[in-house]
């Protein structure tokens, strides 16, 4: 079965101050299912997704999201497209004057004509979504960096998204809430049918969450299959990446 291409990056080219970040990048990125970009720090992860998000122009290429392209200059397109997309930032990025529930609320009342009591009700069923019923009224100062991440998440896909973009999910967090993460991410997919870019240098929990893996080394994507064929991928720069992640076992 040919799966449909939601996300495509043919010939990207993306340089800043005359230093190659991306060059000559081709990716698809299938819809409903989760697709992992990882590679060393500083390969171009980030500047690729914020290419996607209309964050950056690319140089050369051109880049498409569901057969609308992105890198028109045709900003009113490009709002619209956004309203598509929701990012969890590395930090979580919440807003730590406001308590959990409110922070979850934010985009929904900025850009819903949701009542407040309607806006409530779908905030307590996305806290229960991941796993953190109750605490609307709690400060985001005291929850853990788990339960702040999942809060995050919260608010990422309040919207509704067609597109959730991760940035580094697992950062900063235990094995056993990272675990907890990947779990969240995994059945979200299922449940909601988002289709997932996650940008990680985490290639265990790539593996455990994703549908295909793409690695990015020197400017290039040198490799983008199926997350169990890339566990025993045999291209030398592959390797390499592999063995120097602790706890890494090739299948």
């Amino acid at each position: 079965m040919t799966l449909q291409t939601g996300i495509q990056l043919r010939g990207v080219c993306k340089a800043f101050d005359g230093q190659v970040v991306l060059d000559n990048v081709n990716l698809s990125v299938p819809v409903g299912k989760t697709t992992s970009i990882i590679g060393q720090s500083g390969c171009g992860k980030s500047v690729l997704v914020k290419l996607v998000l209309g964050l950056l122009t690319a140089d050369k290429g051109e880049i498409h999201v569901d057969g609308v392209r992105v890198n028109t200059g045709d900003h009113q397109a490009l709002q619209t497209l956004r309203k598509r997309f929701g990012v969890l930032f590395q930090h979580g990025a919440l807003f730590s004057s406001m308590s959990a529930g409110e922070n979850i609320d934010f985009p929904l009342s900025h850009h819903t004509s949701l009542s407040m009591s309607d806006r409530r009700a779908k905030v307590n069923s996305l806290l229960e979504l991941v796993e953190l019923p109750s605490i609307y009224d709690a400060p985001v100062g005291a929850l853990s960096g788990g339960q702040q991440k999942r809060v995050a998440l919260a608010r990422a896909i309040a919207l509704e998204p067609d597109y959730l973009f991760f940035d580094e999910p697992n950062s900063g967090l235990d094995p056993l809430t990272s675990d907890t993460i990947d779990s969240l991410i995994t059945r979200m997919k299922i449940e909601l049918g988002i289709t997932f870019i996650v940008i990680t240098h985490d290639i265990i929990s790539a593996i455990n969450i994703s549908d295909t893996i793409a690695m990015l080394s020197q400017g290039q994507v040198i490799e983008h299959c199926d997350a169990r064929q890339f566990a025993s991928s045999q291209n030398p720069r592959i390797k390499m990446f592999l063995a120097r992640n602790r706890g890494f076992k090739a299948l």
